[in-house]
């Protein structure tokens, strides 16, 4: 008998999606081998963990500029006037979304 190189059995359960989506990917590959397909996938794939700063900021900002606005909206009701001190806030709110979104997609740009 030879001496098998591979002798660990690694085992893992998927859904019938996460299956059909694996064959898939063999079939692009040109493959019908499996363990073959997993295990070159688990040794030469890789994992792309996004840890975007940028994309955190403006989530804060989004919910500084959505406080805002609702604030302005309630003041408006209450008293049937805008100020400009409070459009000019919510403009520059505005402004920082906008700049936090460029950021972003710079970032993405980079990871071609």
């Amino acid at each position: 008998m030879a001496n098998r190189k591979r002798n660990i059995e690694v085992r893992f359960r998927v859904t019938q999606d996460e299956l059909d989506m694996i064959h898939k990917k063999m079939a692009q590959y040109g493959t019908s081998n499996l363990s073959a397909f997993l295990r070159k996938m688990s040794i030469d794939g890789y994992v792309v963990k996004l840890e975007l700063p940028e994309l955190k900021e403006m989530v804060s900002l989004l919910r500084y500029s959505s406080n805002n606005l609702n604030q302005l909206t309630k003041r408006v009701h209450e008293t049937g006037r805008i100020y400009d001190a409070d459009l000019e806030d919510l403009r520059q709110s505005h402004e920082r979304l906008w700049d936090a979104a460029r950021d972003i997609l710079a970032a993405l740009a980079k990871l071609n």
